[in-house]
């Protein structure tokens, strides 16, 4: 055996090193790499039984999100606050309340790496439901946008996108939520959503903005709209998208009718397609006769669409 060979067997039994050298992330307990992709049998996504879904928009397999609530900046730790500390008195902040100051902070394009270290948490109805990092980088100004200089209650964020896996508690200081990589939000308030939508022909402008805020809230205190389930999502397409809706409540209240019921059902159209149909009931307040309508809407996909616009339902 010469001295070549012998000096190969030597390195063979030698234990294999690990470089002692790591790639360390900027702010490691800020930000965890975290793979918003179609899940694998995670028990935290999926129904109570913790079995994985595999629907369409089951935790199985893709699950998606389209939201309403309200858009809030945290701070993950006290490094974090501490350096927006640091920016905020390095501006002119003089005369604003601190919400002003927020928003004036986070606006100055040299302050975009603050933007990136925080937490944005989105709130339905008053708690914690999701946090949110956009699938492109370039939509983080989606999330400045989001915050107010003087906000309201009836303001409203719609977020769209794709959920992922809860997050770990070192993300944002404990908060273990669901994190949504968003591909929109948009952001507006509730009155400027109510004059937007085309009031009908045959309806004033005192009987429909009732008849629309009604409705819309009736739509938003469903219990349990987190805007995951095919359901949900629908609701909320509706209620952002269609003003078909809010017209044929218009019309209905008009007709001393009042709203009782909502239901979503899966359509007997589905099979290729996700497809579930919306369902209104509207019950005459003398004669106690309920007429029921009903809007299509497919959510197979990330962006919900109109299938079939509103017309009379009919029990089978």
């Amino acid at each position: 055996m010469n001295e070549q060979t012998e000096t190969m067997e030597r390195s063979m039994e030698q234990p294999v090193k690990v470089h002692d050298v790591l790639a360390v992330a900027p702010y490691p307990e800020a930000r965890v790499s975290t793979n918003i992709t179609p899940q694998a049998g995670c028990s935290t996504c999926s129904g109570s039984d913790g079995a994985a879904d595999s629907s369409p928009n089951g935790g199985g397999t893709m699950s998606y999100v389209y939201a309403i609530g309200r858009v809030e900046a945290r701070f993950p730790n006290l490094a974090a606050e501490k350096e927006f500390a640091q920016a905020t008195g390095r501006a002119d902040t003089a005369g604003k309340t601190d919400q002003q100051t927020l928003h004036a902070v986070l606006s100055k394009r040299e302050n975009r790496y603050l933007v990136r270290q925080l937490c944005w948490v989105l709130s339905i109805q008053g708690l914690d439901t999701y946090l949110l990092m956009p699938r492109d980088p370039a939509d983080i100004d989606l999330l400045v946008e989001a915050i107010r200089p003087a906000p309201s209650p009836n303001d409203i964020d719609v977020v769209i996108g794709l959920r992922g896996p809860i997050a770990p508690p070192q993300m944002c200081n404990g908060l273990m939520v669901p994190i949504v990589a968003f591909d929109q939000i948009y952001s507006f308030d509730r009155d400027a959503l109510i004059k937007a939508i085309p009031k009908p022909e045959k309806t004033t402008a005192a009987q429909f903005g009732p008849a629309a805020e009604e409705l819309f809230n009736r739509i938003m205190q469903l219990t349990d709209n987190a805007g995951a389930t095919d359901e949900h999502r629908c609701l909320n397409y509706l209620s952002m998208r269609y003003p078909a809706i809010y017209g044929k409540a218009a019309e209905e209240f008009g007709r001393d009718c009042s709203l009782t019921a909502v239901e979503v059902r899966p359509s007997p159209l589905s099979s290729t397609r996700n497809i579930v149909d919306v369902i209104f009931s509207y019950t005459n307040r003398n004669t106690d006769f309920t007429e029921k309508f009903f809007v299509r809407c497919d959510v197979t996909e990330e962006f919900p669409f109109l299938v079939t616009k509103m017309s009379p339902y009919y029990d089978r």
